[in-house]
């Protein structure tokens, strides 16, 4: 199993997921005061796209690292994306 080692790596997975969070907790206060569902659904599919970006850093991280097969990164991709 890989783990993020580069500390510089590893602060901007950190904060871009801190950042995701806040837009959750934006979604959740524009559901709770009753905001236009057209304005949620954008802030989701923003909330969305940052995870997504997360998600295909870290998939580069497994990529860098050398550790995981070729074969076995796709078959990640295809579970995960």
């Amino acid at each position: 199993m890989t783990t993020v080692q580069d500390a510089q790596r590893k602060r901007a997975l950190v904060l871009r997921l801190k950042r995701v969070e806040g837009q959750l907790r934006g979604i959740q206060h524009l559901i709770e005061t009753d905001a236009d569902c057209e304005k949620v659904a954008q802030q989701m599919a923003a909330a969305r796209k940052a995870l997504d970006k997360t998600f295909f850093t870290m998939v580069g991280c497994v990529i860098a690292q050398g550790d995981v097969p070729p074969d076995d990164v796709a078959d990640m991709l295809s579970r995960f994306a």
